[in-house]
């Protein structure tokens, strides 16, 4: 099976734990069986693994992503890379004319689209794989995934089926015609389509690799992968659904029915929890439907609270009544800060202090990765190595480093910390102009 996650956005919606580098779908909030957290894309990632450990899977992201991806994912993971944002029909063709000129994958091999952010059960797998099949059959030339809906929701679109194609074990439509689309309604339209038996656009579908290639080149002019990421950031932005699904007329739907819930607020985020509160948090007992993420090396007590979600990062704290987090994004567009956190191939930081002329960082690496070997032109750094054992490189000069030791470099000087173990450090920048522009990599 072959599967394009679209990993894009940025996630304000989930302020403060999301920011501009850290988008919603790298917060680990996800409890695993050994105790620990995973992300909304280590999650998925881990189950299309479960369900098809020979799955070929590539990751569609902007730039801003990678970083995080690595980290979470591992070095080698697949990644299609967005020179800009320009919508899912773009990041789409992109990643399919990735999979054919630059893997070598052929033209009439079937490729599933989803999301890397929903929360689903293997159930949902399974149906990926089915809907793959029924691509490679040429059930349709577009086949997308039908979610039977819950409740007559405002947030998505909705798929209104025709004629059945196949039926399941207990005589139901399973596979149908697509009839029509449905923009996203107001909750009485909602109803009503429901009772005509509409389906959830959950924005995933499958199709052969040359039929989208077929459609792009009907749209954009272009030649192959490599052309067509040139003059990505001249192409228009527009969605898959408007530019190819609702265009189309041999288009089919499959129904699912299993676990389906959108991670993109506070208020379905914390359906999808398994315990109330993450970090250091007491909750009183008096208190209900409270769910509390601290991410700080602080406690958070909460009392007498209804519905409510806390949330405590470096970025910021947030306080709001469930229902009303769907409108947090406006708000948060008016914040202008620093990224206070951010993973990174290598680790991760956390800004600790901000001064005039002096900024204060902890960086975490990861054992056997390194920084960029690189030089500032307008800032001094000083490292102080808090744990862990490695080797620092300054101008060339190679030394092992360990828990006590300072390392000074002048604004100019190139360096560059390798970590044998995990290392931790305190990076002190100082300078007149700090910013995170500042910054010449070189090749050791």
């Amino acid at each position: 099976m072959h599967v394009i996650l679209l990993s894009g956005g940025s996630g304000k919606r989930l302020w403060p734990l999301s920011n501009d580098i850290r988008s919603k779908q790298f917060i680990r909030i996800f409890k695993k069986e050994d105790g620990t957290y995973e992300s909304m894309a280590e999650r998925v990632y881990r189950q299309i693994r479960r369900a098809d450990p020979g799955a070929d899977i590539t990751v569609a992201t902007s730039k801003s992503q990678i970083s995080s991806l690595r980290n979470q994912l591992g070095d080698d993971v697949q990644i299609s890379l967005e020179p800009c944002r320009r919508d899912t029909f773009p990041a789409i063709a992109l990643a399919t004319a990735y999979l054919k000129d630059v893997m070598h994958i052929p033209g009439s091999e079937a490729v599933v689209v989803c999301p890397v952010d929903p929360y689903v059960e293997e159930d949902y797998f399974e149906a990926l794989k089915a809907l793959s099949d029924l691509a490679s059959q040429k059930t349709a030339k577009l086949v997308l995934m039908g979610i039977e809906p819950t409740y007559p929701s405002e947030k998505y679109g909705y798929i209104i089926p025709g004629k059945t194609l196949a039926f399941d074990e207990q005589g139901e439509a399973k596979v149908q015609k697509v009839e029509t689309f449905k923009e996203k309604p107001d909750a009485e339209t909602a109803r009503g389509y429901i009772e005509q038996g509409a389906l959830w656009n959950g924005g995933v579908f499958a199709y052969q690799i040359d039929y989208v290639l077929e459609k792009a080149h009907e749209l954009i002019d272009f030649t192959d992968y490599q052309d067509l990421f040139d003059k990505y950031d001249t192409l228009t932005k527009i969605s898959f659904d408007y530019a190819v699904a609702e265009k189309e007329s041999d288009i089919a739907v499959m129904r699912f029915g299993g676990q389906w819930k959108d991670m993109g607020t506070w208020n379905t985020l914390t359906e999808a929890m398994e315990e109330p509160a993450i970090g250091k948090v007491m909750i009183g007992n008096e208190c209900e439907g409270v769910n509390v993420i601290n991410e700080l090396d602080v406690p958070i007590l909460c009392m007498g609270l209804k519905d409510v979600v806390v949330a405590a990062s470096a970025e910021g704290i947030l306080v709001t009544d469930k229902e009303q987090s769907s409108y947090i994004k406006p708000y948060v567009d008016k914040i202008d800060q620093q990224v206070m956190f951010a993973e990174k191939s290598w680790g991760s930081y956390n800004v600790l202090n901000v001064e005039k002329g002096s900024l204060t960082i902890l960086v975490t690496l990861k054992p056997g990765h390194s920084m960029n070997y690189h030089s500032h032109e307008h800032r001094d750094e000083i490292w102080s190595i808090i744990s862990g054992e490695g080797r620092t490189i300054v101008d060339g000069m190679e030394q092992q480093v360990s828990a006590g030791d300072v390392i000074t470099m002048q604004a100019g000087c190139r360096h560059t910390i390798i970590a044998d173990t995990e290392i931790k450090l305190i990076e002190v920048q100082i300078g007149n102009e700090i910013s995170v522009h500042d910054k010449i990599k070189y090749q050791l």
